[in-house]
């Protein structure tokens, strides 16, 4: 078969803030691993079309034998106009992503059929199926338990992508977090691990010099983590990867090998410097009086602290920006990424403000994480816009 791969990560959205556009271009160079690991195992009798949307146009044929559409909530319209423009043309198509897993009957007036969750884990059943145009409407997610724990390499080149390399180590979140789209997607939140030499083997044929990890966190195991990158060391390559507080902060070991291996910068996720705000999102491997000591640790080791913070939670006051600024310019935090708290589909965020009747825009263009699609409860939505504006002039001093 004739298959087409499309990363459908643009929006249609054409109002934006000149800051908001300026962030969203920023981190839209980061690479996506979706469409690569369903590259890499399709079997070599298929031939694959991958097309990475921020780099080339959508090609309209109907010369392929199925489409395949990955894509953001923030890019779910433009997604399903695509749908509708390959359907129009009788070819069969397929959407997955988070936010097609959360809304699969909203995804199916666009589409033949949903990839739900971890789509590597159907994907060659659904080969077959679309082989003798037998596709069901719904994939839904394996069990942990009949999941491969080899999880695919992703050595088949993102079309466009050339200056960071990526890679995953394991897969999965155990912490729910409620408003968190990847731990609570369908099997989001078994956590399962690769083998050590075929991670390395991986790297070792990236043809980059720097790599980004998109595990959700490289400590949740840390025995695990500490063998991987002892056995990185010899790569001579450069990294970031995620971690939390609750391991960074107490195992020094960990955070010497990680430098030893090569890792520029930890990023983590502080989301606030409110206890009572990380405990009402059930972020359990926070503590906010030992943020101190993890950016410590991993500044005695020469590494970069990348933080991300989230305001607008029923918690946050209008004071909360001035804050914020205040305490993580005294932690020392090297780079911060600042966003509204979005009510993804499939989150517990999300089902809350909806029985609450909170939620303002159903427009998934406003999803962007710099668009209020909900009330705020202790201010208004000018005020959170404004204020995390103000948060970003106030850090980086512009």
């Amino acid at each position: 078969m004739k298959i087409l791969l499309i990363e459908q990560l643009r929006t249609r959205k054409t109002s934006y803030k000149a800051f908001e556009k300026i962030m969203l271009t920023s981190f839209s160079i980061l690479p996506t691993l979706y469409m690569r690991r369903l590259a890499a195992i399709t079997p070599k009798k298929h031939h694959i079309t991958l097309i990475n949307e921020r780099y080339e146009p959508v090609i309209y044929s109907d010369d392929f034998d199925i489409v395949v559409i990955h894509f953001t909530t923030a890019s779910a319209n433009i997604a399903y106009e695509t749908a509708d423009n390959f359907k129009r043309l009788n070819v069969p198509v397929i959407l997955c992503g988070l936010h097609a897993s959360a809304m699969p009957n909203e995804g199916l007036k666009h589409a033949d059929s949903i990839l739900m969750g971890r789509g590597e884990a159907n994907w060659i059943t659904l080969l077959k199926d679309a082989e003798i145009n037998s596709l069901k409407q719904k994939y839904d997610p394996k069990p942990y338990e009949s999941l491969s724990k080899s999880i695919p390499p992703t050595n088949v080149r993102l079309p466009g992508f050339q200056l960071m390399g990526a890679i995953e180590a394991t897969r999965g979140c155990p912490y729910l977090c409620s408003f968190c789209p990847e731990s609570n997607t369908p099997n989001g939140s078994h956590y399962y691990k690769r083998s050590i030499t075929e991670i390395i083997e991986e790297i070792k044929k990236a043809p980059q010099r720097i790599i980004m990890f998109y595990d959700a966190s490289l400590t949740i195991d840390p025995v695990f983590t500490k063998k991987l990158f002892k056995q990185m060391i010899p790569l001579k390559k450069k990294f970031f990867c995620n971690g939390n507080v609750d391991v960074l902060s107490k195992d020094d070991e960990l955070i010497e090998l990680s430098k030893q291996a090569g890792c520029i910068g930890w990023l983590i996720g502080f989301e606030s410097i409110s206890q009572k705000t990380i405990d009402s999102v059930n972020k359990k491997t926070n503590t906010v009086s030992i943020y101190k000591q993890a950016i410590d640790h991993i500044h005695l080791h020469k590494m970069m602290v990348i933080g991300d913070f989230m305001f607008g939670f029923d918690t946050d006051t209008k004071d909360v920006f001035q804050t914020t600024v205040k305490t993580i310019i005294g932690l020392g935090i090297d780079v911060a990424d600042f966003t509204i708290v979005t009510p993804f589909p499939g989150t517990p965020f999300y089902e809350e403000l909806k029985k609450q009747n909170r939620i303002t825009s159903k427009n998934w263009n406003d999803y962007t994480m710099y668009s209020v699609v909900y009330q705020p409860k202790q201010m208004n939505k000018e005020e959170l816009i404004d204020g995390i504006y103000d948060v970003y002039r106030r850090f980086y001093r512009m």
